[in-house]
């Protein structure tokens, strides 16, 4: 599925136009406004690759893009919370524990509070990163917030191999562009620009995975229950 992801864009013939939207908008993305409408194209390709369209999205429809991308924001901050307050509160413990004790004793429980918090942290975070594309994807099948927290409908998913594998597939297209940015830094300005762009494109590269293992899954289970995918059930 790498490979298909990796060309997905390339489906449309305006696709280099995509991705310089998407890059400008990476570069502003300090502006927060441009944060919300990357996110919100993101969904955009979930909710397509979900259906088995190979036709990426364009930039259009500005606004409904801006308030969905609001949502995914949303959604995403909350479960990022927990650890992001984890971190903070054994991090700053930590280091007013080390800081009033006064002595090497008390400087060394500091330190240990401080990473056992930040360790704790980390698994929370990568947790969160785990849960939150099916979390969206959920809610960029309802159109409901509320199904991005529905336990019900997401453990079946996070708990299959099917959806490990995609989260892993995905994760491994980032960090590859993670390094090519790296790389590209060695040229501050030339990493920091085409950084942006590198990193648009192996996004949505990324949420075409998970957009296509969403939809592959549901499928699966509505075969499970008698139905037809994409048939509505009876009245």
């Amino acid at each position: 599925m790498i490979s298909e992801s990796l060309n997905y864009l390339r489906n449309d013939e305006d696709w280099v136009k995509t991705v310089l939207i998407g890059g400008v908008l990476g570069l502003l993305s300090i502006l927060i406004v441009p944060t919300f409408l990357v996110i919100g194209y993101l969904l955009r390709v979930v909710r397509a690759t979900m259906k088995g369209d190979e036709e990426p999205p364009v930039f259009d429809d500005w606004g409904d893009m801006a308030i969905d991308g609001v949502k995914g924001f949303a959604i995403a901050f909350v479960y990022s919370i927990v650890p992001l307050i984890i971190a903070g509160v054994f991090g700053f413990a930590g280091i007013v524990g080390a800081m009033a004790g006064g002595s090497d004793a008390a400087g060394a429980v500091g330190g240990i509070v401080a990473l056992v918090g930040l360790l704790l942290a980390f698994v929370l975070g990568l947790l969160a990163a785990y849960l939150i594309p099916a979390a969206l994807s959920n809610y960029a099948e309802t159109d409901r917030m509320g199904a991005a927290f529905d336990v019900g409908t997401l453990r079946p998913i996070l708990t299959s191999g099917k959806y490990a594998t995609a989260w892993l597939t995905a994760f491994a297209v980032l960090f590859a562009s993670s390094i090519v940015v790296g790389v590209l830094n060695v040229i501050p300005i030339l990493g920091f620009v085409v950084g942006a762009f590198v990193t648009f494109y192996a996004a949505v590269a990324a949420y075409y995975i998970i957009g296509r293992t969403w939809g592959e899954l549901h499928d699966v289970e509505m075969m499970d229950e008698g139905e037809t995918p994409g048939e509505q059930p009876a009245v």
